[in-house]
């Protein structure tokens, strides 16, 4: 039987922990979530009906700032998703060196199925239920699966109407990931992708490999997957092959990410583009490639898919793509992994980014960003790639252990209350 998400991070965490030796107490509370949010909230429908969804919140941990994470919509939501979802959020921050905690969101439902009015709806009446519980000091959402830019904004004006005129200004931080017109930041739509793409730079250079000469292939063709494909164009790279939950596509000449992208745009998925052939889902996991960067939900790479896979090196676009199972069928066949929470990190640095302009009424230009992203992502690499050795680990503990020191030293110099 599969373990939960959940169990899953507790069982990298318990083995980061163990190996770290890390001081019980502040285990104790590492390894449970500070606050957990469930809303049910009626939304009128377009044809007049009432409809009632559930909404999630969690906040996992604040010792190094404000809880931070993103807010997904898909059926699959769930309290045992989140939960996993807000704890990696708490990782990421520490790992990068950013003062957030870690909280992440999500509504059970599926978009597809229901009209821009009545999502913007759902998004307002989901706002309106959490009330306090988020706010620009305390709790800032993002985008995440299926939430995007303009329903950040849906969610900043509702935010604003509900607090007292002479802070609205002064509140516009509350979330991240918004239009540039409503405050949000440049480079942020590309910064997962760009993230990726600097990780996977630095493990080229780790590794004396040449990247104009490698081949890809990508799982998942949304936010992150498509930019990580058009990012990694530039660097000469070659896209042979993509999958999602449309259908799977392959062209060993090539696929030019920038082309397969408007084609998504339109047909919502890569099922019948014409310049590559339509391939089974376990024919994709073969194919022999240098890089595979999966985007997509969690758990692709398990006991049953890992065996499959054919190449040097994984870069997590997705958050929790590899099982524990997968981890160590890859570790075994000497596969590099650069693991979620290093590898998709860009994106809430640049939410911290978004977050600073805002507080200090402040407009960065693109060059800025990046080269601020990839700084910090750069040091995060590095601190990773060290305690790897230090410990003569896998990256995932590596990362861990990385984050769980940056908690451990702030709980000993805090204290705990009383």
């Amino acid at each position: 039987m599969e373990t939960s998400l959940y169990e899953n991070v507790g069982r990298q965490f318990g083995k980061a922990a163990d190996m770290m030796g890390l001081d019980e107490n502040i285990k104790a509370i590492l390894s449970q979530t500070t606050n957990e949010f469930v809303v049910n909230f009626p939304v009128k429908m377009d044809d007049g009906r009432i409809e009632v969804f559930t909404g999630y919140r969690v906040q996992h941990n604040n010792a190094l700032g404000p809880y931070k994470g993103g807010l997904r919509f898909h059926p699959a939501v769930d309290l045992d998703e989140v939960r996993a979802l807000a704890t990696w959020m708490t990782w990421k921050s520490a790992i990068t060196g950013i003062p957030y905690g870690g909280a992440k969101g999500g509504i059970a439902f599926d978009p597809t199925q229901y009209s821009k009015t009545e999502i913007e709806r759902i998004s307002r009446r989901f706002t309106y239920a959490l009330g306090n519980n988020i706010g620009p000091e305390y709790d800032i959402p993002a985008p995440d699966v299926n939430t995007n830019p303009q329903i950040m904004a849906w969610i900043l004006d509702t935010y604003l109407s509900t607090v007292p005129a002479s802070i609205r200004q002064a509140s516009i931080h509350v979330v991240t990931g918004k239009p540039i017109e409503a405050g949000g930041s440049k480079g942020r739509d590309k910064a997962t992708g760009q993230g990726v793409v600097y990780m996977i730079e630095k493990w080229a250079t780790d590794k004396k490999f040449d990247l104009s000469k490698a081949t890809y292939i990508v799982q998942g063709f949304g936010n992150v997957g498509s930019w990580t494909a058009r990012l990694l164009k530039g660097y000469g790279a070659k896209l042979i092959a993509v999958e999602d939950v449309t259908g799977s596509i392959a062209n060993l000449e090539g696929i030019d990410p920038d082309n397969l992208a408007v084609f998504v745009s339109k047909e919502n998925g890569v099922k019948n583009y014409p310049k590559a052939d339509s391939i089974k889902s376990d024919q994709f996991l073969k194919i022999n490639a240098d890089i595979f960067i999966p985007a997509a939900l969690e758990n692709q790479i398990n006991a049953e898919t890992a065996p499959l896979i054919n190449v040097k090196l994984v870069a997590e676009g997705a958050n929790g793509p590899t099982s524990p199972e997968g981890d160590e069928i890859l570790f075994k066949r000497g596969i590099d992994i650069i693991p979620d929470i290093l590898c998709n990190s860009g994106g809430v640095v640049v939410s911290y980014f978004e977050w600073l302009q805002n507080k200090r009424s402040e407009f960065w230009d693109l060059d800025e960003v990046d080269h601020k992203l990839y700084r910090k992502l750069s040091d995060a690499y590095d601190k990773v790639r060290d305690v790897s050795r230090e410990f003569n680990t896998d990256w995932r503990t590596a990362a861990y252990i990385v984050a769980l020191r940056a908690l451990e030293n702030v709980y000993k110099r805090r204290g705990i209350f009383p």
